[in-house]
């Protein structure tokens, strides 16, 4: 089927949203796509920070978002936005990186007051970078996935529910986004 990049911009190694996508990229698997996982936080700081773009951390980034059919895009919400890392990476990325790929947006966050940050902060920067298809995109609240100490999570029945509809929704998509040449 189709290779699909799972990137968690969580800066953060034991994060929620981390954790979400790996438990997401799981269902895909299943469904018979290769899932290949990012996460931003294992890029080196000082090529992210340094914006060098001939890292071999960014190049490898830079590619993997190439080669992917589709790409999950992950965050925890700070501030009303994406994070930090996340931006810092999609700043190195070429402007058109999204060009022919179907974006799933998903968020994490506290309160249900960051819940429009995916349409109102990281669906813009996704629609700007190119993605022919952005897919309804969800927000859990921390509260709905319980982390265990073997590194698997348990998510609320309704956030369960929603995250499948919206994956679905993706996997789908993923078989009719007509390809479209990389701009240059």
């Amino acid at each position: 089927m189709a290779t699909v990049l799972s990137v968690s911009g969580s800066p953060s190694a034991s994060s929620r949203t981390g954790r979400l996508l790996r438990h997401l990229d799981q269902r895909l698997a299943v469904q018979g796509h290769e899932v290949i996982p990012l996460d931003v936080r294992t890029i080196p700081a000082e090529a992210l920070l340094g914006a060098d773009f001939r890292h071999p951390a960014i190049v490898e980034a830079t590619e993997l978002f190439a080669r992917a059919d589709g790409v999950i895009v992950g965050t925890p919400v700070y501030k009303a936005s994406y994070s930090g890392v996340l931006k810092a990476l999609l700043d190195l990325l070429p402007q058109y990186a999204l060009t022919g790929k179907t974006v799933l947006p998903l968020a994490t966050g506290g309160s249900t007051a960051h819940v429009l940050a995916i349409d109102y902060a990281l669906r813009p920067v996704l629609n700007s970078m190119g993605a022919a298809h952005i897919v309804q995109g969800w927000f859990t609240l921390d509260k709905d996935i319980t982390a265990h100490e073997d590194g698997s999570i348990t998510v609320a029945p309704t956030a369960t529910e929603a995250l499948t509809h919206v994956v679905d929704q993706f996997s789908a998509a993923l078989g009719r986004t007509p390809y479209l040449a990389a701009a240059s």
